[in-house]
């Protein structure tokens, strides 16, 4: 399945393109964003790999704003060992997902990954990459599903919640105040 998905970013000023390709062994997802944000004009491109079960085995953002290039490669064995621009990353053991906070796509791999039942809340530790502040660490978050298409997501200690709406892939439909999918389209791109 490939699907082609559009995203608006309210808070970040940006418009994101974004293909998702599931195959035989797991999700590739290919993204560029561009937008404006506290007087920065930015541009991202990413690339997402995981395995069948959700965990991310690979990240690699390119990102230019604030007169710097940045390029961030972080691989992963989908167990929270990883190695960054090919160095062990041992400040991140046990981290099994990232979360680039000018996406939502990042919301998905835990969302996926957890298969979470309603009313079932799990608390995970991510890579967060701020690229805007060129901050990489792990972070504490926290996942409810309220419903088949509702999380309630936290960071934690809870400097931050929100309840996203998601479709029938666990795909961002609309992060309050953050993000809203502007068009979602299943593609054949080769």
């Amino acid at each position: 399945m490939q699907l082609n998905l559009l995203w608006t970013g309210r808070e970040y000023h940006s418009l994101e393109n974004c293909l998702l390709e599931t195959n035989q062994t797991g999700v590739e997802v290919t993204a560029k964003i561009i937008g404006h944000y506290e007087t920065k004009i930015y541009q991202v491109e990413y690339r997402i790999q995981t395995n069948r079960r959700w965990q991310t085995l690979l990240l690699d953002i390119s990102s230019r704003h604030s007169n710097q290039t940045q390029h961030i490669r972080l691989v992963g064995d989908g167990n929270g060992n990883w190695e960054l621009n090919g160095q062990p990353a041992n400040e991140f053991a046990g981290c099994i997902d990232v979360d680039i906070p000018l996406t939502p796509l990042t919301n998905t791999l835990p969302i996926r990954r957890l298969g979470l039942t309603q009313n079932q809340v799990q608390e995970i530790r991510v890579i967060y990459c701020d690229l805007l502040a060129r901050q990489i660490k792990p972070v504490c978050q926290r996942y409810n599903r309220l419903s088949a298409s509702h999380y309630q997501y936290e960071n934690v200690p809870n400097d931050f919640e929100a309840t996203i709406q998601v479709d029938e892939y666990g795909l961002v439909v609309d992060y309050p105040d953050l993000f809203i999918r502007t068009a979602a389209l299943k593609t054949k791109y080769r």
